[in-house]
């Protein structure tokens, strides 16, 4: 059985940092890639950031890009979101995903994963 189960979301001040952790199990991983989105209330699910399991290109939206890092380790069966500089927007509900998804843009959309965590909460002060 798949699990992804995030953890590390809290609350911060802006400009603070954050790093979440997927921790992953049930099958191997090597084929897949892995993303991270974010849902606030009354909002779509937005994607954060993707990575290909073997390693490789990353891949994020503007919005992020230059405050948000994604790796894992392979020992560890985890993936990361280092997120630094927080601003109040980036409140959500953050979401790891797994799937094999092969082109890297694709993995830009919720609906090519497989696999959902339940969620961790990070709400940003200002």
């Amino acid at each position: 059985q798949v699990q992804l189960v995030e953890s590390g979301g809290g609350l911060v001040q802006a400009g603070g940092s954050l790093r979440l952790s997927c921790a992953a199990s049930g099958r191997t991983f090597s084929g897949y890639a892995m993303g991270w989105f974010r849902q606030a209330p009354g909002k779509e699910r937005e994607f954060v950031a993707a990575m290909r399991w073997s390693g490789g290109s990353t891949y994020y939206p503007d919005s992020v890009k230059g405050r948000f890092t994604i790796s894992r380790d392979n020992a560890k069966n985890t993936v990361y979101l280092q997120m630094n500089s927080l601003k109040p927007e980036d409140t959500a509900v953050y979401y790891c995903a797994a799937g094999i998804i092969t082109s890297l843009i694709a993995t830009t959309l919720p609906y090519k994963y497989n696999y959902w965590g339940q969620g961790t909460q990070v709400t940003v002060s200002s």
